[in-house]
């Protein structure tokens, strides 16, 4: 993989869109859900350090930057800027909570990940967002500089991606800690109805049951999810297939021709192909056209959801048109 030379203010530009603070609330109560679940993938505080070398570089730092932004400290014992550097980043790590994931590269020990990113000089920081990367700053600049380039990575993350970073739960790992209480919520009944209206085509039904166990928790799995098919199907019952395909096909450069035809080809199965034609909608287009794109596309994400390899791909080709 070779790094894009990219500053970090161009991110920063490409955050500037359109419903940008929605897509960061949705990101928030997401990690909030997670937290007070005790998610299914909570890790200790130790665990958002890592070592990374060049033989786990691709699953520790690339597949990990499909749901966290990683940043990578470039060392070495040798360097006395690094050890100044180096126990700040890791402090940093831990008082994020998981909003984002430190990976630790010895350059000595390994020289080809040194070259890949071009690295003149250490400490040089460098981050992966969704299999992409971009240099954030070298030597050992100052707390407060790297904490805003820090919340402008995670604010990219959150807002283009809707990354929600890392479960962290501090007992994780501590022999008998007492797991943590999931209230149970009497949401049984109203998931059950909004289900019931789902099989009965009755999508504005299901849309509103499932709004009304959002309302009062808005982290919710089986309603998101819920929400997210039943919006989808609504969406698309009026439709005339053939006449939507063809004006797809007549019309590439027309987003909401393309939006149509991506409801319908995951409706039909075609998870891949309506991913495909959302990113490829977003490399086409720029400004509000562009924005409109890439937010169906992360609410289809919604609908298969966020474990898929597909999404995970998805992600990572959104990312490569968007960068």
């Amino acid at each position: 993989m070779q790094p894009r030379n990219m500053s970090m203010s161009g991110v920063v530009d490409l955050a500037a869109v359109k419903a940008a603070g929605e897509a960061k609330a949705k990101a928030e109560q997401a990690r909030a859900e997670a937290a007070r679940t005790g998610g299914t993938g909570a890790v200790p505080p130790a665990a958002l350090v890592i070592d990374v070398d060049e033989a786990g570089f691709e699953r520790d730092v690339l597949q990990r930057s499909a749901e966290v932004p990683v940043v990578i400290d470039f060392w070495a014992e040798w360097c006395e800027p690094c050890k100044q550097l180096g126990p700040l980043l890791e402090r940093l790590a831990v008082q994020y909570n998981g909003r984002f994931l430190l990976a630790k590269v010895d350059v000595d020990a390994n020289q080809m990940l040194m070259q890949q990113f071009g690295i003149q000089g250490i400490p040089a920081v460098f981050a992966v967002v969704a299999g992409q990367a971009l240099p954030l700053f070298q030597g050992a600049a100052p707390e407060a500089q790297i904490r805003e380039t820090l919340d402008q990575l995670i604010q990219v993350g959150e807002e283009r991606f809707g990354l929600t970073g890392i479960v962290v739960d501090p007992d994780a790992g501590v022999p008998g800690a007492a797991p943590a209480e999931v209230p149970a919520g009497p949401y049984d009944a109203l998931l059950e109805a909004a289900a019931s209206a789902l099989d009965a085509n009755d999508f504005d039904g299901a849309i509103q049951a499932y709004k009304n166990v959002l309302a009062d928790d808005p982290g919710n799995p089986e309603a998101k999810l819920g929400l997210a098919q039943a919006e989808l199907l609504a969406r698309v019952q009026s439709m005339d297939p053939q006449t939507v395909r063809k004006e797809a096909a007549d019309n590439p450069g027309d987003v909401d021709a393309q939006i149509a035809a991506a409801d319908l080809d995951l409706v039909g199965g075609h998870v891949e192909d309506a991913f495909g034609r959302l990113v490829e909608a977003v490399r086409r287009t720029a400004g509000d056209d562009r924005n409109t794109a890439r937010l169906r596309l992360l609410e289809l994400f919604e609908v298969i959801g966020p474990e898929d390899p597909r999404v995970t791909a998805a992600r990572t080709a959104l990312a490569r048109v968007l960068f």
